[in-house]
């Protein structure tokens, strides 16, 4: 029986179909950390997890642009099969600027541009709806994005650190010291830039070693994995894991390290 059927028919994103990166061309590169298209597969398919990543991202999709705020834990969105949905992934720092909105506000969230009041959403998806095919319109939303970005501030510089930090576990009194800021305003600025605070980023993007580290140690034991992930231990793993994905540790280590499927 496939791991989806084990766990109420979900399945992590990545399994749901196609999914590809791409890295931005260097005029964005200070907005966006990646862009990337997801391809779903075609007929019935599981309930597809969304899981938190730290990120906010801009959609296109079903002929719209859709900001997707980022996420505690994941999302459950109902996307017809065959679907394929484009994207630019903000680099941190870069949405609230962009939106002119606080990424509090957009927490768990998935919302149109327009209704954010972003001037020239209306030509960005004309543009977007007259393209043949996909590739296409990856390749339009891509120079879109190049043409509003010559108007855009430069991302905060303290969200990239705060962003780092997170990522490799650094304590919150180091970064309090490196930022030479008090814990209110790390509040402040986390809430701003990422949606919540630096405990909750940190947790998410544990969270996100442990996946990298499923993509990559195939027979790694589980307890293992939980220390190199920085868990505290397999049942810290389990009970987080548990939380933020609906999934078990086990149950994402084998969709992980699954044969592509076929689409």
């Amino acid at each position: 029986m496939g791991s989806e059927k084990r766990n109420g028919g979900i399945l992590l994103a990545a399994r749901a179909g196609r999914y590809r990166e791409y890295a931005p061309p260097p005029v964005l590169r200070r907005h966006f950390s990646r862009l990337w298209s997801h391809s779903l597969h075609d007929g019935p398919t599981a309930t597809v997890a969304i899981v938190p990543d730290g990120y906010c991202d801009l959609l296109w999709i079903g002929g719209r642009l859709v900001v997707a705020g980022p996420d505690r834990t994941a999302a459950f969105p109902l996307i017809r099969p065959g679907t394929t949905v484009i994207g630019a992934r903000f680099a941190p720092g870069a949405a609230a600027p962009w939106l002119k909105t606080p990424l509090s506000a957009l927490v768990g969230c998935s919302v149109r541009l327009c209704d954010i009041g972003r001037k020239g959403t209306a030509d960005f998806e004309a543009r977007l709806e007259d393209c043949r095919d996909a590739a296409d319109a990856m390749a339009l939303f891509a120079r879109l994005l190049e043409e509003a970005a010559r108007e855009e501030e430069e991302p905060a510089p303290d969200a990239a650190v705060i962003f780092a930090a997170a990522e490799s576990g650094c304590s919150p009194s180091s970064l309090l010291h490196r930022l030479d800021i008090s814990e209110r305003q790390l509040r402040r600025r986390c809430h701003q830039h990422f949606g919540y605070g630096a405990k909750t980023l940190e947790r998410i993007r544990r969270f996100q070693r442990f996946l990298d580290l499923c993509r990559r140690a195939h027979a790694m034991p589980l307890a293992h994995l939980a220390l190199e992930a920085g868990f505290a231990d397999q049942a810290h793993m389990t009970r987080e894991v548990g939380e933020l994905s609906r999934l078990t540790p086990a149950v994402i280590c084998d969709q992980l390290n699954a044969r592509e499927l076929p689409g």
